[in-house]
């Protein structure tokens, strides 16, 4: 097998088809310092504790294995009602030399089977074994896809979960809903179930199981309540890392370091849920307590329920009582604020995390005017009143950020690689929990074109789409993807990344090299 480098903490292993990327991935679910596997359609992408076992050691465990010559067998069968109307419908169909007539025949008569997880929960990638699929993606990829979507690319058929960016190519609707948090299993779809698709000329309203609420709608003892959201709030904690299986990501807070610092501020477990702001916002406290902001730079203020200001301090707890507002002006260094309370933020969890994914749509809502949510009790010890200060960029700022190259470093030419390290890349306004997208006045040059199979990618992860202009993957990145990356950031410059501001600059430098 091949080994390439994915990033610090994890290793791209390439196998020789499908099948035994699905046998090599079942025979590691017990090796010591592995913390995640994403299976491809022909490779396995590793994660691993540097703590437990080093990227060689690991490598070398892995070439040891031995895996049987048989294959899983079908675990049951889905029926997947279709609609075939889909936009791509007749533009496949002539690509493959087909009437779309023919395609819908084909379509319904092959035998098709879950493969892997990925892109985003409950988005399973279903072999079939009719040889006219293996369709092209699309050269640009829509920015909305809707829930239900059935879609080609490669050798697979996709049905998406719900609205979200796409390349592949859309040949009908479903009203199978493939993922729901609520039920058991939250996933329609799992590796080795068999899948019929069947031809449906009436579908329900909605693919999209309704969402439970997840804010308070009425104040409590202790609450946060939101007066103004800025441009984005969102729940975030530690994560929900070991749901790769399922299509999940970690997600999580895009700056673990304002995170701990602001959660060990107010005496809470690190991994507490926290609010993480982009804009100016205004928050309203109800009850006594202790709160943090760490993060970005920009004007803050406390002011109580009479309307005199309070002394507040950023990266140092502050004491706040009932009715008191905070006030968070827009960042002027820095991207993301981080507003921990004492005894953590209280919501409902799904897999194990209060995290919103914006990409997934998993955990609360972005919070709007008027969310109440609840105080808890994830409290670990004393406040810590000795304030942690880290220099943030501001627009304009030029940043750098350490990387690994790989794993698809030789899918560019040697000018490429030159250009990704010398340029300046400007970061856009089209950049958000999903990923980075960059702009630079020459893009990256391929040095073999095509398409890459499927495969998984780490957060950090610099994908170069087919316009050259690479996107810099953040916590709620699609687990995988077909456009090669080029490198990755190292975990340490992961933090820094989350807070890089619309209009910074950004050069990379490889790790080990000087700068």
């Amino acid at each position: 097998m091949r080994i390439l480098r994915a990033s610090d903490r994890a290793l791209l292993v390439e196998a020789a088809d499908l099948d035994e990327a699905m046998r090599l991935n079942r025979a590691w679910s017990d090796v010591t310092g592995i913390i995640e596997r994403v299976p491809g359609a022909r490779t396995v992408l590793v994660q691993f504790d540097p703590l437990h076992v080093s990227a060689a050691e690991l490598a070398a465990r892995l070439r040891e294995t031995q895996v049987a010559a048989v294959s899983e067998q079908p675990a049951g069968e889905v029926v997947i009602p279709v609609r075939y109307d889909g936009d791509d419908l007749g533009d496949v169909a002539a690509q493959l030399g087909v009437s779309a007539e023919a395609l819908i025949t084909r379509h319904l008569a092959a035998r098709w089977q879950v493969a892997f997880f990925g892109f985003a929960p409950g988005f399973g990638y279903i072999v079939g074994d009719d040889p006219l699929f293996d369709v092209a993606r699309r050269s640009s990829p829509r920015t909305r896809v809707p829930a239900g979507s059935v879609a080609l690319a490669g050798r697979f058929t996709g049905v998406y979960p719900r609205e979200t960016p796409g390349g592949w190519q859309l040949i009908g609707r479903s009203d199978a809903v493939l993922w729901d948090a609520s039920r058991d299993p939250a996933a329609l779809l799992v590796p080795g179930v068999a899948v019929r698709f069947e031809r449906a000329e009436r579908l329900a309203v909605s693919a999209v199981p309704p969402v439970p609420a997840t804010a308070v709608p009425t104040a409590t003892a202790r609450a946060v309540e939101v007066v103004q959201p800025g441009l984005q709030t969102v729940i975030e904690d530690a994560g929900r890392t070991g749901h790769a299986a399922i299509g999940v990501t970690a997600s999580g807070a895009a700056d673990r370091v304002a995170l701990r610092d602001a959660n060990r501020a107010v005496g809470n477990a690190p991994g507490a849920a926290v609010l993480e702001i982009v804009g100016a916002a205004v928050l309203r406290l109800h009850g006594d307590g202790v709160a943090a902001v760490t993060g970005a730079r920009g004007d803050l203020a406390l002011v109580g329920a009479g309307g005199a200001p309070r002394a507040a301090e950023a990266d140092a707890p502050f004491a706040t009582f009932d009715g008191d507002e905070l006030h968070l002006g827009f960042p002027t260094a820095g991207l993301r604020r981080v507003v921990a309370v004492r005894g953590g933020l209280d919501v409902g969890r799904t897999l194990g995390s209060r995290s919103t994914d914006t990409l997934a749509g998993l955990g609360p809502d972005p919070l709007e005017v008027g969310a109440f949510i609840r105080v808890g009790e994830d409290v670990q010890g004393a406040v810590d009143p000795y304030p942690s200060h880290r220099a943030l960029p501001a627009p304009g700022a030029l940043v750098e950020l350490e990387i690994t190259l790989g794993p698809r470093d030789d899918w560019f030419t040697a000018g490429a690689l030159a250009v990704l390290i010398q340029q300046e890349w400007e970061v856009t306004p089209q950049s958000d929990r999903v990923g980075i997208r960059l702009r630079g006045d020459r893009p990256l040059e391929r040095a073999v074109a095509g398409e890459l199979p499927s495969e998984g990618a780490v957060t950090g992860a610099i994908q170069v789409p087919a316009d050259g202009q690479p996107v810099v993957f953040l916590p709620d990145h699609p687990l995988t993807g077909g456009y090669p990356i080029i490198a990755a950031l190292t975990d340490r410059a992961r933090d820094l990344a989350g807070q890089i501001p619309p209009g910074a600059r950004v050069r990379f430098r490889v790790a080990g090299s000087a700068g």
